[in-house]
């Protein structure tokens, strides 16, 4: 009882660290975590300092159209007014294999104010179920090799 107190007191004292801010969260209602692949993002440690995004993203099948894959990203703590383009790849960070699907199916993530993103992909694949994947957020349209956040996908539980 008392390490699960301990734990718990950890976990308060390391999320309180992080600036106190609202997390990021994803509706489970899109689509049911146990069915899909997800990530948590964080910048580069070479970037630190400069850049601080972090959030989450996922991947799984489209409830809507069979054969047909969804990934959403949403990020926070990032410019405001920035534009990032994103991408699900395959491979794990630093290791990069290549976009999933094809790279125009991926909306820009466009940055409010309070620093907050959100975009979803509809991908014309179907939805993958083994291998390593990734995704990269990109530091522009013109800088793709930068990348200011990053998230191996775990996949869904079996």
């Amino acid at each position: 009882m008392k390490a699960h107190i301990a734990a718990g007191l950890m976990l308060a004292m390391s999320v309180a660290s992080c600036g106190g801010s609202k997390s990021v969260e994803i509706d489970p209602n899109v689509q049911p975590v146990g069915s899909r692949w997800n990530s948590v993002l964080v910048t580069p440690p070479e970037l630190a300092g400069i850049v601080q995004a972090r959030g989450q993203s996922w991947m799984g099948p489209d409830p809507k159209e069979s054969n047909r894959t969804v990934a959403q990203v949403d990020i926070e703590n990032a410019v405001p007014g920035g534009v990032f383009p994103w991408h699900v790849h395959r491979g794990q960070c630093g290791s990069d294999q290549g976009i999933l699907g094809p790279a125009d199916a991926y909306p820009p993530l466009k940055v409010n104010g309070d620093g907050r993103a959100s975009a979803t992909a509809r991908l014309p694949i179907a939805f993958p179920k083994t291998g390593d994947f990734h995704v990269n957020v990109h530091a522009s349209s013109k800088n793709m090799k930068t990348i200011v956040a990053c998230g191996n996908l775990a996949p869904p539980a079996q």
